[in-house]
């Protein structure tokens, strides 16, 4: 039996928890059907706005896009929303116009998508909000300074992911703390709270008692006072199914809406409890600002282990040609000094919801929406590689040397890079078997490689013996191979820069089935004892207009590890101005993406060990998990296009 519902079962000398809950709006949301978002007003967003009337203050946060779609069903629900708002009862939380990854597009999208949401905000609500949601609670630091420009104020941000890389003390999770961005800049924060929102999740859904979710809420009262956020989450999920997975509870016949109320009204009424707005919980006195991201987990995100940050940059459907088509639309309305109506546009293209669970008919829509903006707004593809003219090379190693370069190829590995030097000792390379005392490295790893890996298969690798083929052209060398494969051939031209010390891969696959796996290339060999390790340092952007530096030298990190059986990578980078650096004092290595061609996600791997550390550098095409269902926008051959150079 459960225990009473009863004050004595609260510690009368415990602190007092102030709780705050907020929820999230969405009618892009993946798995609904567009036609079936008059029906989630009505079952969700209604019943909303009766608990904030009865059981406010609360939040409610929506994009613009969200506002406009529900604005043009139900402009009554607009009305009675800033009717709450001014009497108190909701306060209104942003995001900008769509839900898109910032740390994954360049920092001019996101400054869009936050103007032109504040633009949708004032239309229709009459306000600006002050209190932003980090979309899918993708954080960086390069974000914090476009919010501030913007004119937030503070920041929701999960709890449980940053707070498992820092060594804070626990109350941290309990107040309101400064975020620290990468220009040095800091901004307020409010902390999510994951198993909290889950709890009221699950008493909604029945699967808990009232007395076991009210033994949890009692739980989180210490000796000082608190603040807890009790809920974060999809409002369309109580008394409707968005459809996502197969194991969606059924709707029960007690309304969900109404067990809402049921919660919110016996919180309220335990003695030592308050539900209060989310930002009257912000100070100015909270201490040093925090840095939530480490090299190890550069971009934190929501919830479980499962919300990589691959998930919406490699996955899903098509995920990068996806992004790679937004890119080109990105340059090309940024070269036009374009108006905001053609920003809006892909900020809705950008939308986080197209690149995980959408549905089949929604696709179909949006090829046609994509279509419509390349037409309006072209932008070349990447010149094709010159078509080989020398020689067939039968040595093994190749040797090539300009004025900046030196450079060994390795024939039998696909023309990996053996050793490449920037006029000095070689810096990169290949580490031969054996060169780790660790069991988990000694194997040959390479510079340049490509692998495919997918769940019980044999790995598929460019790092097999072919053709070769180098010739001189306009100044510079450059070498081919065509490499059979399980899967089809790989075509890579490289070319060696004469003036610049640069090489450039240009490399084809051309495969018809690509099924469930991941697929990295261009990875980046340190070798061992040419960098200083206790000067390592990976420079980048994650979405943010200044340079982000992580120091790698009391790090282990490994960004592609695999989470699970279903999740292959377990974190990234996300390379939004399309490069990343890596060196000490003396010498720095830079990995240049072309994301026009293929927006890559960048992995580090980083292993101190005895006498040394591995380090590598890769690229990701494709990663598995839940969302990953291959329906190419593309057709043919996939390319990608990376560089190399010493700065």
């Amino acid at each position: 039996m459960n225990a009473p519902l009863t004050s004595q079962a609260f510690d009368t000398k415990a602190g007092t928890l102030q709780l705050f809950a907020f929820f999230h709006l969405n009618l892009a949301f993946s798995s609904i059907e567009e036609e079936e978002r008059g029906s989630v007003i009505a079952r969700c967003y209604t019943p909303l706005l009766h608990l904030a009337e009865k059981f406010g203050p609360i939040g409610i946060e929506a994009s613009g896009f969200t506002l406009e779609e529900i604005f043009a069903r139900d402009p009554q629900w607009i009305e009675d929303l800033k009717r709450l708002i001014g009497a108190g009862k909701v306060e209104f939380i942003g995001c900008g116009y769509s839900q898109m990854i910032g740390p994954l597009v360049p920092w001019k999208v996101t400054a869009a998508n936050l103007r032109i949401g504040n633009a949708v905000y004032q239309k229709l609500l009459g306000l600006t909000p002050s209190l932003a949601l980090v979309n899918e609670q993708a954080y960086s630091g390069g974000l914090v300074g476009l919010y501030l420009d913007a004119g937030y104020r503070a920041l929701i941000m999960d709890w449980d992911n940053p707070a498992s890389t820092h060594d804070w003390p626990s109350e941290t999770g309990y107040r309101a703390q400064r975020a620290l961005g990468s220009d040095g800049r800091s901004i307020g924060l409010l902390w999510s709270n994951t198993v909290a929102f889950q709890k009221l999740q699950r008493f909604a859904h029945s699967d808990i008692s009232l007395g076991e979710y009210l033994t949890y809420l009692r739980s989180q009262r210490g000796t000082a006072a608190r603040s807890l956020c009790l809920y974060a989450s999809d409002a369309e999920i109580f008394d409707f199914r968005p459809g996502r997975y197969k194991t969606e509870e059924a709707i029960a016949a007690v309304s969900e809406w109404a067990k809402l109320q049921e919660a919110l009204a016996a919180a309220q009424a335990e003695p030592g409890c308050q539900m209060v707005l989310p930002s009257s919980l912000l100070t100015d006195d909270s201490g040093p600002a925090l840095r939530l991201e480490t090299a190890a987990v550069p971009v934190p995100v929501k919830k479980q282990r499962k919300y990589a940050l691959s998930r919406w940059a490699v996955t899903g459907r098509d995920d990068l040609f996806l992004n790679g088509v937004c890119e080109k639309l990105y340059r090309a309305l940024d070269a036009a000094e374009a108006e905001d109506s053609a920003w809006k546009e892909l900020c809705y293209l950008w939308a986080s919801d197209f690149r995980t669970h959408i549905t089949t008919k929604r696709w179909a829509r949006l090829e046609t929406r994509l279509k419509a903006a390349q037409a309006r707004w072209p932008w070349p593809d990447a010149a094709l590689p010159p078509m080989p003219q020398g020689a067939v090379i039968d040595e093994r190693y190749i040797a090539i040397e300009t004025p900046t370069l030196r450079v060994e190829l390795d024939r039998r590995r696909g023309l990996a890079l053996k050793a490449v030097s920037f006029g000095g000792a070689p810096l990169i390379g290949m580490v031969p078997h054996g060169s780790f005392g660790d069991i988990a490295l000694q194997a040959d790893w390479y510079t340049g490689n490509c692998v495919f890996e997918a769940p019980g298969e044999h790995k598929v690798t460019d790092l097999e013996r072919g053709p070769a083929q180098l010739w001189q052209q306009d100044g510079d060398t450059f070498a081919f191979t065509r490499i059979e494969t399980p899967k089809g051939p790989i075509e890579k031209t490289l070319r060696f820069h004469h003036e610049r010390a640069q090489i450039d891969f240009d490399i084809l696959f051309d495969w018809t089935d690509w099924g469930k796996g991941s697929l990295r290339l261009g990875h980046v060999t340190l070798l061992p004892g040419a960098f200083a390790a206790d000067g390592l340092r990976l420079n980048t952007h994650n979405g943010g207009k200044e340079t982000e530096t992580f120091c790698l030298a009391n790090d282990d990190v490994e960004h592609g590890a695999p989470v699970s059986f279903l999740v292959s990578a377990a974190h990234g980078f996300g390379l939004s101005e399309g490069w990343a650096e890596i060196g000490d004092g003396c010498h720095r290595i830079r990995l240049s993406v072309d994301r026009t061609t293929a927006p890559l996600l960048g992995l580090l791997t980083h292993k101190r060990l005895r006498g040394g550390v591995f380090c590598q550098l890769a690229l990701s095409a494709l990663e598995l998990d839940d969302t990953r269902k291959p329906t190419p926008l593309c057709s043919g051959p996939r390319r990608f296009r990376f560089s190399l150079s010493a700065t």
